[in-house]
């Protein structure tokens, strides 16, 4: 394994140049082998553990799911407050700021950006609980593509570029996420669902914090600084791609929808007018509310 590490590690040193020597020696930083073989069991349990859980009841994980999102709604609250704190102290330049001229703010924002890759570890449970609950419709391309990169990505940012323009995108993604993870811990709570009415809005956030990131990206390529502009390109990538597929979620999650529930609005008024037909429908729908409340 350590000649693996030393092979990879050498490629790496090739193509991108030499590492940021202030995490020298941090938790999983070190090497890629470890984020490699967390996503690759990641993925692998995205593809088997809905074979496994086929054929068997469906946990509720009520307790556990409340505890888990308050915890990284916390965090993300922490990683929040800690990025603009840092970035107030460091006189970040909005429109390109190099990873060498804050300070000490500059450690500061690395501490934070760390535990900001780690999250994205930590996150992988999204999925796992979709499994146990069996609710695999949840897991999309979009949710897994999300989930994989993020944590290969960040780990690449924490070793060349763990500081400076790297800031803009995590401080957004941190906010979103209080408001994320806040919502589901509260929906795991039954008696809570029929206050949450912002989870349509968490959608467009993130619609709109990708849409800031590119603005804010594209700034360091026009006035550019000391911060490596592969980087920046590589960002505004995978910025349009996640644009492209939260742009197709909405659509199928929530206009949609929308054009159902009309649909089935007009049809409920033709129901009316045959009388029984209308009140089959609202016993099924009935039913099927009262199946939705048990998970």
């Amino acid at each position: 394994m350590e000649l693996v590490d030393k092979t990879i590690n050498s490629y790496f040193d090739v193509w991108l140049g030499p590492r940021d020597p202030r995490v020298k020696g941090w938790l999983l930083l070190e090497n890629y082998t470890p984020t490699f073989i967390f996503s690759a069991l990641y993925l692998l349990i995205v593809w088997l553990g809905p074979k496994y859980m086929r054929n068997k009841q469906p946990f509720s994980c009520r307790s556990i799911l409340v505890i888990y999102n308050l915890g990284l709604t916390l965090l993300s609250l922490y990683m929040f407050y800690e990025l603009v704190t840092g970035v107030w102290e460091g006189g970040y330049n909005f429109f390109c700021q190099d990873t060498h001229s804050g300070g000490e703010a500059d450690m500061k924002i690395i501490r934070v950006l760390w535990w900001y890759y780690f999250s994205k570890l930590i996150e992988f449970m999204d999925t796992f609980f979709f499994i146990l609950r069996k609710n695999n419709h949840q897991i999309t391309v979009l949710h897994v593509y999300h989930h994989a990169t993020m944590l290969n990505i960040w780990w690449f940012v924490m070793n060349w570029v763990p500081c400076g323009h790297s800031y803009f995108g995590a401080t957004l993604n941190s906010f979103i996420h209080v408001l994320m993870y806040s919502y589901y811990g509260l929906s795991a709570v039954p008696a809570m669902r029929p206050y949450l009415w912002w989870k349509k809005y968490i959608t467009q956030g993130q619609l709109i914090q990708f849409v800031l990131t590119i603005f804010q990206t594209s700034c360091g390529v026009v006035w550019p600084c000391a911060f490596p502009q592969g980087w920046l390109y590589f960002q505004i990538s995978y910025m349009i791609s996640l644009i492209i597929l939260f742009t197709n979620f909405y659509i199928q999650t929530y206009n949609k929808k929308a054009s159902s529930r009309r649909k089935e609005y007009q049809n409920g008024s033709m129901a009316i007018a045959n009388g029984y037909t209308n009140s089959f429908s609202s016993l099924e729908n009935n039913v099927k509310q009262r199946k939705q409340r048990k998970d």
